[in-house]
């Protein structure tokens, strides 16, 4: 009897985004509240600017000469209490929305542990391409299935392939000790072994940010039961750009790895923290941008459903986030040849697979050089570069013709191979 679905396709009724709550909120109120103190009583050329500000620094270091200083800080004053009002609005709209995510999973086809495999063509036609869609560790599956009307799998499947979808779900007691090579060379394995039976098919493996290095880990080792391999937003060369800051974020985890080994896992909130350094002030934005999208507009109803599943993670179980925090991000052990599986090297010019490889130049979580350090190692590498962000790109309007559509010809050839 095949695995029932499990409780995870959907988020939890109560909002408790964006996380960390207190983060974010600090983050906003200490940045705006110290403009409030410093700028009033600092003097022409005194403050260090970004070179991004320093046109818009001078222009108001320039305006504040022709007013008091009592109506400048007044000004200022102002201007907080601006942003700190949009902020707040934001956030109890968003926690308060009507929209809850309605799509399901399919019926679960294969499972072990928490992580199960969704079958999203059952009566695909004989000889339909299998694509085994595999996401990241850290996040909810169903980026890749958002809504009804918005989802990656169920595209594909209307295109006349067989998408699987696996989904990892929160680490259990069975996934507690597990690491990156128990879980390609085991629950990966254990998920292409059952597309195989079922489908009768070598399937194209397609993955997702880290996604794609768990498909390249699953092809180095087993790259002869596979057809094609995709990798969408992937890291490779974790120093490519922002060495310091990946370094730097490492170091800030460092006293807390103890804690991390007593539990077992790296905890989602601390994750999301580490990740919130890329953009400190991303959620005020995010948030503040909501002011004057009503309800009823399908904007508010696309950034509720995002938001539910970029607060809806998962924690890391205590090895992979060694493995991947000090191994790649650290030690860049994949963009210098070193990451191994079992001993094993995993190295991409060794995978002669056709490969379609997609980088968002707007990424701001996976750097695109980081990414596109991929390309030259991979033998016959399609490779697109769409105008897009880290999420945008599976997501959204624009991404069905700058991703999915692309994505769909190059497995359209595959199969005709």
């Amino acid at each position: 009897m095949a695995p029932s679905p499990n409780s995870s396709s959907s988020p939890p009724a109560k909002r408790v985004g964006p996380r960390p709550l207190g983060l974010h909120l600090g983050t906003a109120a200490a940045t705006w509240l110290s403009c409030a103190a410093v700028l009033p009583n600092s003097k022409p050329g005194s403050l260090a600017w970004h070179p991004s500000l320093e046109a818009r620094a001078k222009a108001l270091e320039s305006e504040r000469e022709k007013h008091p200083p009592a109506a400048f800080r007044e000004a200022i004053g102002r201007e907080v209490r601006r942003r700190l009002a949009e902020y707040h609005d934001g956030l109890t709209r968003y926690r308060n929305a009507a929209y809850r995510r309605a799509t399901a999973y399919p019926s679960a086809v294969w499972g072990e542990g928490t992580t199960r495999l969704y079958d999203y063509a059952p009566a695909a036609a004989p000889g339909a391409l299998p694509v085994l869609l595999i996401p990241s560790l850290v996040n909810r599956a169903y980026i890749l299935d958002l809504d009804a009307d918005n989802s990656l799998a169920r595209f594909l499947a209307a295109q006349g392939f067989r998408p699987f979808l696996v989904d990892w779900d929160a680490p259990g007691d069975a996934e507690r000790g597990l690491g990156l090579a128990a879980y390609i060379d085991g629950r990966l394995v254990g998920a292409l072994s059952a597309v195989e039976g079922i489908a009768r098919a070598k399937p194209a493996a397609v993955g997702y940010c880290m996604g794609g290095n768990l498909a390249l880990g699953l092809a180095s080792l087993h790259q002869s039961r596979l057809a094609g391999l995709g990798l969408l937003a992937t890291p490779w060369d974790f120093h490519a750009e922002r060495a310091d800051l990946a370094k730097g974020l490492a170091d800030a985890l460092q006293p807390w790895w103890p804690t991390v080994d007593a539990l077992g896992e790296l905890p989602l909130d601390m994750l999301q923290g580490l990740f919130s350094a890329l953009d400190p002030l991303l959620a005020a934005r995010k948030f503040r941008g909501l002011a004057g999208v009503g309800e009823d507009n399908p904007k508010f109803r696309a950034f509720v459903a995002l938001e539910d599943w970029l607060n809806d993670g998962v924690p890391l179980t205590a090895p992979v986030a060694h493995e991947t925090i000090e191994g790649w991000y650290v030690e860049n052990r994949p963009g210098r040849g070193a990451w191994t599986l079992g001993g094993r090297t995993v190295n991409p010019r060794a995978i002669g697979l056709p490969a379609f490889v997609a980088i968002p130049a707007q990424d701001r979580i996976v750097p695109p050089d980081s990414a596109r350090a991929l390309v030259g190692k991979l033998k016959a590498a399609t490779v697109i570069e769409p105008p897009l962000g880290h999420i945008g790109m599976v997501v959204g309007g624009r991404g069905r013709g700058e991703l999915w559509a692309p994505l769909a010809a190059w497995l359209g050839e595959l199969s005709r191979r």
